[in-house]
């Protein structure tokens, strides 16, 4: 083949892997499988007592040591998550088998970002709105919990991902 010939050819076509679909239609597709209910109705179960938790810490904090409703939450998220995470590798999600070095910073950072969104609607429902600090940390860890759910039942115990 002359220069010419080899400048003037097409390039060989681009083989793409098939790629994972959408997010959205993930989320659909696994909201028609019954066993993942169950494993919500075991999340909901978990972050139940999780969530006496949660309140019990927080209410201490706010009333025995007269904490900032940031910082009472905060503590409450961490006492919290470290029992959620127990109770949802071993029960909820059957991930037991797994590496923990590799599920904790996954599901810590999913509890991360659900805490962040909590604690920002407990602060509009303190400070704006004008609820009691209990109520309003009582309704926002309950308004993050699907965002958790599909963080953790998707990236932090996920089925068959490979571990590092």
């Amino acid at each position: 083949m002359s220069t010419e010939e080899h400048l003037a050819a097409p390039p060989p076509p681009v083989v793409t892997a098939p790629s994972a679909p959408p997010v959205h239609l993930r989320v659909r597709q696994g909201m028609r499988r019954p066993h993942n209910w169950l494993q919500l109705f075991k999340f909901c179960l978990v972050g139940g007592s999780g969530y006496v938790v949660n309140l019990a810490v927080f209410t201490a904090a706010i009333w025995a040591f007269d904490l900032h409703h940031l910082l009472a939450a905060t503590l409450a998220f961490v006492v919290a998550v470290a029992n959620n995470f127990w109770w949802n590798r071993h029960w909820t999600f059957g991930a037991g088998e797994g590496r923990a070095r590799f599920q904790a910073p996954r599901f810590f950072t999913v509890s991360v970002v659900a805490f962040v969104v909590q604690a920002a609607i407990l602060d509009v429902l303190v400070v704006i709105v004008g609820m009691s600090e209990l109520v309003s940390q009582a309704v926002s860890v309950a308004a993050a919990t699907p965002l958790n759910f599909v963080g953790n039942k998707m990236w932090s115990f996920a089925a068959g991902r490979s571990e590092p």
